[in-house]
Order: C-alpha cells, then structure tokens, then sequence
C-alpha cells in the first residue's frame, strides 16, 4: 500500500544522515505519506526512535502488521 501510494516500489536517495531528517525528506516528497501510518527499518532491524542512519544503509517502510 505504500508503495501504491509512492507510486514506486524503490527510490534511493542521499542519505540525509538521521531517522528524523529522512522523515522529513519522504513527507516534502510524498505528501501523501503524512496520513498513513508505517515503521521504518534500517538494514532490516525495525527502528523504533530517532536514530542515525548509516552509509549504504538499506531503509524499508513497513506497513502496520500484528504477530502472533
């Protein structure tokens, strides 16, 4: 769904350096992510608060989802 709403399934950008500025950056880009709600993971670990993004690190926008 939110790569529906992205209209892309992969962009790569430069890395803005933090968790927050990435944010910041996909929201300017793609308004329409503002409403919807997803986690985000760098290099496949779930990120759950501000953190610094690493060089060449691999970021996902992961839709809400429940385990059991």
């Amino acid at each position: 769904m939110i790569a529906e709403r992205m209209g892309q399934e992969e962009i790569l950008i430069p890395n803005p350096g933090s968790t927050d500025l990435l944010l910041q950056k996909l929201y300017q880009d793609f308004p329409q992510l503002e409403s919807m709600k997803f986690s985000l993971a760098i290099n496949k670990k779930l990120c759950t608060e501000p953190t610094a993004i690493p060089q060449e690190a691999e970021l996902a926008l992961l839709p809400p989802f429940s385990g059991g």
